[in-house]
Order: structure tokens, then C-alpha cells, then sequence
């Protein structure tokens, strides 16, 4: 699994990028980034850009569910970019588990997803 965080700060922003399956041991390096920028600036905004992706070995699965449980208020929105009918069904899914706004753009509207993201 490949996983690059960035953070800006300034935007209140996680980037993520993930490809391959995501694992339990990638929840190691990607809750301590998302709650370093909450404690920094309070609500985030998480953009999730998938690029081959094989979504979830089930041992991160459950660190998903424990993450968004934890973290269920302090995201505000989170954009999901993919390339495939599965990620954007996979970000309908989610809906429901979290108080963030989700919304799911293609992968040629990456742009667009960062632009919404900055929206109040």
C-alpha cells in the first residue's frame, strides 16, 4: 500500500493519497496526521484522492470504523476522487457514518474537489 499525507494548515487541510489496499498499519501513520492538524487548527477538511486503489484488507477496515467513530465530528468535509464506479458507491456508503459532508468528483475533477473543499 502506498499512502503520501500532506497538511496545510492555513487551508485546514489533509491530503491523502492512497493506492493499492489500504492496511491495518496505515492507520499508524494516517490517524496521528489527521489528529496533529486538529489539535493545530480544529475542524478539517480531508482530500482523499484514490489512484489504484484495492480499497481495505479487513484488519483496516475495523481501524476505519474505530477511526471514523472517533473522528465522526471533526472533519468537516471530506472529497473523495477516484477513478472507478466502486469508489464513488464506496463514498455514498460512507454517508451515513460520519457528520462530514461527503461528496465523490472523478478523477479529472480533482481541481474541483479541492475548490469545494475550500468553500465556507
Amino acid at each position: 500500500m502506498a499512502i503520501q499525507l500532506s497538511e496545510n494548515a492555513d487551508a485546514k487541510l489533509l491530503d491523502v493519497r492512497v493506492s493499492g489496499k489500504l492496511t491495518a498499519e496505515d492507520y499508524g501513520s494516517f490517524e496521528p496526521a489527521v489528529e496533529a492538524l486538529i489539535s493545530q487548527v480544529g475542524k478539517i477538511h480531508i482530500l482523499f484522492v484514490m489512484h489504484d486503489f484495492h480499497g481495505w484488507e479487513m484488519g483496516a477496515v475495523w481501524e476505519d470504523i474505530k477511526f471514523a467513530t472517533k473522528h465522526c465530528s471533526d472533519i468537516s468535509k471530506i472529497a473523495m476522487v477516484g477513478d472507478s464506479n466502486w469508489e464513488k458507491w464506496m463514498a455514498m456508503i460512507c454517508k451515513p457514518f460520519t457528520l462530514s459532508t461527503v461528496k465523490y468528483f472523478d478523477a479529472a475533477d480533482e481541481a474541483a474537489a479541492a475548490a469545494w473543499l475550500s468553500e465556507e
